[in-house]
């Protein structure tokens, strides 16, 4: 017996502001015949291919900490340095930067969502591929 991954659950303070910012971020969209509105304490949505669902639920509570568990995003298209860049530009903030971490062309950029929940963007696979596999993670 086994389990599966249903979906990745966010707590958060505004479950359609956060979920709304990373559905534009990720391509995603809202759950067809299930939209998104303001004053929804839950939000879901979900890869455009019905694939990967995030749900957004609203807790009293506001972050205190790092995150225990949090998202990789890879460059669909692109490299690590544009994708930070749009990310930045749409509202994201950098935490740290550790790119070259573990030698030229390796690492990658802590950044955080609006609500300050942390995610890394890694290299692109094409970035990956250039640098060959001794360059490390990200």
């Amino acid at each position: 017996m086994s389990s599966f991954l249903s979906h990745t659950s966010v707590d958060c303070r505004n479950a359609y502001e956060l979920s709304t910012w990373w559905r534009d971020l990720l391509g995603y969209r809202d759950i067809p015949g299930v939209p998104n509105l303001p004053g929804h304490d839950e939000c879901m949505i979900e890869r455009p291919d019905a694939g990967h669902q995030l749900l957004f639920i609203e807790v009293p509570e506001g972050k205190s900490l790092k995150n225990r568990i949090h998202f990789d995003l890879r460059p669909s298209d692109g490299t690590q340095a544009e994708e930070v860049e749009r990310l930045l530009g749409v509202g994201a903030t950098q935490i740290v930067d550790l790119r070259g971490k573990y030698g030229p062309g390796s690492g990658w950029v802590v950044l955080a969502d609006p609500e300050g929940n942390e995610f890394c963007i890694l290299r692109s696979a094409g970035e990956r591929a250039a640098q060959g596999p001794e360059s490390g993670t990200g």
